[in-house]
């Protein structure tokens, strides 16, 4: 098992004629409109009525805390990565955390649902009412906030709060969370306080899933347990449907059908699934076990080959937010969450580093330029809970929902986005991601600074320059994208070869060197798995890491209308006044001839007789940024 270390955020400055334009509004726009909204939304209220001790009131979802924590990571890593000081943003930090660390019980408890409107049932209701999870988010941005700016004051609160949970699980309370993201935040917490016992309880969590009987009790004893309306529509009432089938509870919602190293798909609700698997995946690191990361290797070709769409997106069932079962991909029903799309970079992310294999960073690229950036406008200020591909002109972004997940954590994402760049091992320096900018690069008693210019995802020109205090030999490995029919590398001029290769490693003395590298940026026409209905007799369009879709603002005629297919050529074209600058993609599409048509609904079905027009395609992250309108990623293949 492989322990490679990734870059952190702190020590990677981005500069990317792509990205950058994205981070100042996550920075400028999003981070201070998602404070507006929880305020408004009633979150932060929650925390003061809690603070000054008063009981009810509590407004928004029962785990809306979270929405907040999620909000201070982001706000932290901006705070960490940015040159200029932003002392207005760290003044805000700071309240916020006064806040949070006020609403505190005494003995560590932190929920503020809980204390206003359940004391007395904390603990009782795992499967719906989120305390851990929550926990987890606080325990997260405690981390982030505490590396980010060296202070201690949420770190303390969040550390408070574990050692609570310590103290209740498993010894007066044996069950997991209904939503993981405890096991992974208690392993971030171990890291930076070096307290081991954070490590066991978050292999407890894991390794109790499946094991006991704890959340099919609380929903047949719903009048014992949090959240009960008796006779009305309370959150107990609304589990049900995600955890009954055919009359009987089935744990899978939840990924507590079975122990997990026997549950052989990705099951139930998404998110839950990436959160916890990356949780496994940083216990697996942590205690060595190399059991746990072989299953993982099994679950994840599991979904990568049965249960993905193309843009990266996973979950397609709007009941439940869950995993169905395998080919089952719709288009205009998919649900592809942003925060599952989140979660599953998480989770590629820690296999990356568990075993350097580069399929994993070509899903993060996959999934971060397209099932993540489409969750968020142009503009930074409205959201896609769900990732459709396809619409017919009623899907939009919202400016904020009832359940804020997805906006804060496409924040955070962003915010620390620089953490997905490179990892290191021992000597060696693995370029993952092609983004510009400056990283300070720790190897073994020596450091590297590497400064990357990259035209992706447009074109799939890179630069490297390498530089160092004085003479440093290591090793530097270069991805070679999935997506790329063939890669072109010179060193300081000197062509190096790079045939059937995932990753080009390059050992040598580095002192002040230049790396070149070319990914020939083509156009590819996609089909599905046969066992894919729903992409049956269609195509998708993909150039480099992005996946292309039709949008009726572009198009003459009614986008379910064309065809195209493996021969159809197309050109590319950057407009730097479309959609904040984009590459185009045109071709000649074959419509149907309309001729004849206009006095009959139905004849004969006969030989074809089709026209030829000009199609136009547009990156699938930037749709819906424009009037409202018909879209599709799938077309009809001729």
């Amino acid at each position: 098992m492989r322990q490679m270390e990734p870059v952190e955020p702190t020590a990677v400055t981005l500069d990317d004629e792509f990205w950058n334009p994205r981070l100042e509004t996550n920075r400028e726009v999003t981070i201070e409109y998602q404070y507006d909204q929880l305020e408004s939304s009633g979150c932060l209220e929650n925390f003061r009525r809690a603070a000054n001790g008063e009981t009810g009131g509590f407004e928004g979802m029962w785990f809306a805390d979270s929405d907040a924590y999620k909000w201070l990571e982001a706000a932290s890593y901006v705070l960490a990565t940015t040159d200029e000081p932003d002392p207005e943003l760290a003044d805000r930090v700071a309240d916020v955390i006064d806040l949070v660390a006020a609403a505190q019980d005494e003995d560590g408890y932190l929920n503020t649902y809980f204390t206003l409107e359940e004391p007395d049932k904390r603990w009782t209701n795992l499967n719906m009412l989120h305390e851990l999870y929550c926990a987890g988010h606080l325990i997260e941005a405690a981390v982030a906030h505490h590396r980010a700016t060296g202070d201690e004051s949420l770190l303390e609160v969040a550390t408070a709060f574990a050692d609570h949970i310590d103290d209740v699980f498993p010894d007066r309370i044996d069950g997991a969370p209904g939503h993981q993201e405890i096991e992974l935040a208690l392993v971030k917490l171990a890291r930076v306080t070096g307290e081991e016992r954070y490590v066991d309880l978050a292999a407890y969590f894991v390794e109790i899933r499946g094991h006991d009987d704890r959340l099919e009790w609380e929903l047949a004893n719903p009048e014992d347990i949090a959240g009960y309306d008796p006779g009305g529509d309370g959150i107990v009432e609304g589990a049900r449907g995600v955890f009954w089938e055919d009359g009987e509870y089935d744990g899978s919602y939840a990924q507590a059908h079975a122990p997990f190293e026997d549950q052989e798909a990705v099951e139930g609700h998404a998110v839950r699934a990436m959160y916890f698997f990356a949780g496994v995946a940083d216990v697996a690191a942590e205690t060595g076990d190399e059991a746990l990361l072989t299953h993982l290797e099994r679950l994840w070709e599991n979904m990568t080959t049965k249960r993905l769409y193309i843009t990266g997106g996973i979950g397609s069932a709007h009941e439940g937010e869950r995993f169905t079962e395998d080919y089952d991909l719709p288009n205009e029903t998919a649900y592809a969450e942003t925060c599952a799309a989140i979660g599953s970079i998480f989770w590629n992310q820690r296999m990356l580093e568990l075993t350097g294999e580069p399929k994993y960073a070509d899903l993060i690229e996959r999934t971060l330029y397209n099932g993540v950036l489409a969750g968020v406008s142009l503009d930074g200020t409205e959201f896609f809970y769900d990732n459709r591909l396809a619409s017919d002109g009623s899907h939009s972004r919202s400016g904020w929902f009832h359940c804020a997940c997805c906006p804060p954590n496409v924040a955070r994402l962003f915010a620390s986005l620089g953490r997905y760049l490179y990892t290191v091992d021992g000597r060696d320096c693995y370029v993952n991601q092609y983004i510009g900018g400056t990283a300070s690069v720790a190897l073994e008693e020596d450091d590297l600074t590497l400064t990357q210019e990259t035209a992706l995802p447009w074109e799939g020109d890179v630069t490297l320059e390498v530089t160092a205090p004085e003479p440093t030999t290591a090793t530097l490995h270069l991805r070679i994208p999935e997506w790329c029919d063939d890669a072109s590398i010179t060193v300081n001029g000197e062509i190096v070869s790079t045939a059937d290769e995932s990753y080009v490693s390059l050992e040598r003395t580095w002192d002040d060197d230049r790396i070149a590298a070319t990914f020939e940026h083509s156009t590819t026409v996609v089909e599905g798995h046969p066992a894919v209905a729903a992409t049956a007799g269609r195509v998708a369009i993909t150039r480099g890491p992005l996946v292309y879709c039709l949008e009726a603002t572009d198009n003459d005629r009614p986008i379910h209308q064309y065809h195209i297919d493996a021969t159809t050529e197309f050109t590319s074209t950057h407009r730097a006044g479309l959609l904040d600058g984009v590459t185009v993609l045109e071709a000649d599409a074959t419509v149907p001839s309309l001729e004849g048509w206009d006095r009959t609904l139905y004849r004969p079905a006969e030989a074809s007789s089709n026209t030829i027009t000009p199609l136009t395609a547009i990156p699938y992250y930037a749709w819906d940024n424009r009037d409202a309108g018909p879209m599709r990623v799938w077309l009809e293949a001729q």
